[in-house]
């Protein structure tokens, strides 16, 4: 998420069970067909190209192969300007469907906009979206400013459990600072809130940027993270020479954007999944924020050759 992106949210505030792909070679129409599980894609990743061109720029992921949305709340509201089931009905005729969306984050803690929730809890039920997520408070001051995320997230999930629907928090890198308390974030979202209603997607980019092991969080918390979002990180010697650019976007809370399309960074996307499928990772989806020589859209057909490849061999 990059400085724009933050302030994006600030201003506006941005599955369908894993089932088998229809089937299609990976090589040649001689050799036998792999099934490849679906993938989807973070509308946030497109997002200039959907001002443009909303429907065009749809039927343009489909045609790359992917087949869910995750949206996120923009000016348009995570419908774009449609209404729940007239967008549904667009995205069925390119055979996608819309599974999640990433939602204002005053939910989560301010109680007055519950009216406000529980009517888009109705809209995101009417169409099928099994999971809402938290992408991203404020910058939290201590141990109890997250435990308060928490209870929300709880509070939250009790109204979306009852229409079908799992709550659930992304994390970008403040999860994994130390409260000055001596707490870890992440530990106190993941361990006060109840698992039966309170969902993880784990952002691989930001986990790793922070020194995580995605993996560790997988086993020590089977069940607890059916989302993840496939966003690679340069690797180490590109990200020095980011960081050096002093025309590279920055500030004292965000660290320059590293971001690249799938393959071409440090992330082991492969083993990842691996563990991730053992312990209840179900959903995969493509993020990317920034383009480096190539388009928004090049990189999103890119990304999707990477992830049949991907699914079919993990």
């Amino acid at each position: 998420m990059s400085i724009s992106r933050r302030r994006f949210i600030h201003s506006t505030l941005a599955a369908g069970l894993l089932a088998p792909f229809a089937s299609q070679s990976l090589t040649s129409c001689s050799k036998p067909t792999v099934k490849i599980p679906e993938f989807g894609i973070q509308l946030w990743t497109v997002k200039e190209e959907l001002a443009k061109d909303l429907k065009g720029t749809l039927k343009s992921l489909s045609d790359y192969g992917y087949t869910q949305i995750e949206s996120f709340t923009g000016d348009k509201g995570i419908f774009w300007g449609m209404g729940a089931k007239d967008f549904q009905t667009y995205l069925n005729e390119l055979g996608m469907k819309m599974i999640a969306s990433h939602i204002d984050p005053k939910y989560t803690v301010d109680i007055t906009t519950e009216d406000e929730f529980k009517e888009l809890v109705d809209d995101c039920a009417s169409i099928g979206v099994t999971h809402l997520f938290n992408p991203y408070p404020e910058p939290q001051k201590s141990s109890d400013d997250w435990k308060k995320i928490a209870s929300g997230l709880n509070r939250q999930g009790k109204i979306t459990n009852e229409k079908g629907i799992k709550i659930g928090y992304h994390n970008h890198h403040q999860e994994f600072h130390i409260t000055p308390e001596g707490d870890l974030p992440y530990d106190i979202l993941v361990n006060e809130t109840d698992p039966a209603l309170v969902k993880f997607e784990l952002d691989l980019y930001w986990a790793v940027k922070a020194g995580q092991d995605p993996e560790k969080w997988f086993i020590e918390h089977p069940g607890r993270f059916t989302f993840i979002h496939l966003k690679d990180l340069y690797k180490d010697e590109k990200i020095k020479e980011l960081e050096a650019d002093s025309t590279e976007a920055r500030d004292e809370v965000w660290p320059v954007g590293a971001s690249t399309f799938l393959g071409n960074g440090q992330v082991n996307f492969e083993q990842i999944i691996k563990t991730g499928k053992k312990y209840g990772l179900s959903h995969f989806i493509v993020e990317q924020e920034r383009f480096d020589n190539s388009t928004i859209l090049a990189d999103c057909k890119k990304n999707a050759e990477f992830m049949k490849n991907l699914l079919a061999q993990s």
